[in-house]
């Protein structure tokens, strides 16, 4: 199984990004759960949701309190939250960020493999407002392999009507775009 817990903030799409994914999941025959944590929360706020993805069924009904994977659509959520405090020792952190890898481990100290995309600035450019969720989604996806590129196209199609094929071609660029260190020891 592999779980993922995505830091955002309202607005961002992260619980969108995570019903998205599990759809993808499903589409591919595997067994998906998702769902958020939050309460009154406004726009900006910060918001959690919670992915599992399976080849077997999930059982599990709880938050996920040990990730392998840790999706940050906004860094400024690092210093408030610390997002990977709990995050499995042979983790992967996806992060939004313009900055590059060595730049971000001397900022943060960040201990896991990263995979760093600005998605800030490729959802500005190709959806014309700064939501990053799709941009994000192919970030994940390049990162993990958790699902087919391919297999979240129709979930964006379903969502997004007339808009999708700018979500689409945000989350194919974020793919490419995707810095991904080698895993670390």
């Amino acid at each position: 199984m592999v779980e993922i817990r995505f830091h955002g903030r309202g607005g961002q799409g992260a619980v969108t990004s995570v019903e998205l994914m599990a759809l993808a999941a499903i589409e591919e025959g595997k067994f998906a759960q998702g769902f958020p944590s939050f309460g009154p929360e406004r726009r900006g706020a910060p918001v959690l949701a919670f992915l599992r993805i399976d080849d077997q069924r999930i059982r599990l009904r709880c938050k996920i309190v040990q990730p392998d994977v840790v999706l940050i659509l906004d860094s400024s959520l690092i210093r408030i939250q610390n997002p990977t405090a709990d995050l499995n020792p042979r983790g992967i952190i996806v992060l939004n960020s313009p900055k590059s890898i060595p730049e971000l481990r001397r900022e943060y100290g960040f201990k896991h493999t990263l995979a760093v995309v600005d998605a800030n600035e490729l959802a500005r450019r190709v959806l014309g407002v700064p939501i990053t969720n799709t941009t994000m989604l192919g970030a994940l996806i390049r990162a993990t392999g958790v699902v087919a590129l391919d297999a979240v196209i129709h979930p964006l199609q379903e969502r997004f009507g007339p808009m999708a094929a700018k979500n689409i071609a945000a989350l194919k660029e974020a793919f490419e775009k995707t810095v991904v260190e080698e895993p670390r020891p």
